[in-house]
């Protein structure tokens, strides 16, 4: 199965290059019908082991083979941060597809209650502040491995200022199988 999303997700990145339509989600959902169950995903795209694009999905809110055909295209072409993904890069970019959890919110006091609270290294972590919201997939963890670093990066990235955990973010939580 592991191998099939993967193809996908690849795939998905193929038409959108060329600007075609070649899935047969008719075949694929007739042969896995666990592709037409909601499924979130994310999808990761890394170039000389650097990000070239991440685009996903937090809730489950549509079939599991359209979310990751949308996301790996939106991950490959729709990434604000980065400009359209080239023909050449594409014959060299890493693909992970992430499939989350219903995400659970994590109730708590104060910041050493939530540390309590979280698994460093396998908990990926919403963080909501009034309109302002960001997540970091738990993979995240691996450039930022301490709780401090990555949450203030994470408040960072919701456009709150480092210490933001400090003010009681709304904070959930979810974890990730990963497929590359």
């Amino acid at each position: 199965m592991q191998n099939v999303i993967l193809a996908i997700a690849k795939q998905a990145i193929k038409d959108g290059l060329e600007h075609t339509s070649t899935i047969d989600t008719k075949t694929l959902l007739e042969r896995y019908p666990e592709f037409s169950n909601p499924k979130a995903t994310f999808v990761t795209l890394t170039l000389d082991g650097q990000l070239r694009g991440c685009i996903g999905s937090l809730i489950a809110h549509r079939p599991f083979l359209d979310d990751l055909i949308h996301n790996a295209k939106a991950a490959a072409f729709d990434d604000p941060r980065f400009y359209p993904l080239s023909s050449e890069e594409f014959l060299h970019v890493s693909i992970e597809v992430s499939l989350l959890s219903a995400p659970k919110s994590v109730e708590y006091s104060d910041t050493t209650d939530l540390k309590s609270k979280i698994t460093v290294g396998e908990d990926g972590i919403i963080l909501q502040k009034g309109a302002r919201k960001a997540t970091f997939l738990p993979q995240v963890w691996e450039q930022l491995p301490t709780f401090e670093l990555f949450f203030s990066h994470l408040c960072q990235k919701a456009g709150l200022e480092a210490h933001c955990v400090e003010s009681h973010p709304d904070i959930s939580r979810y974890r990730v199988e990963k497929v590359k």
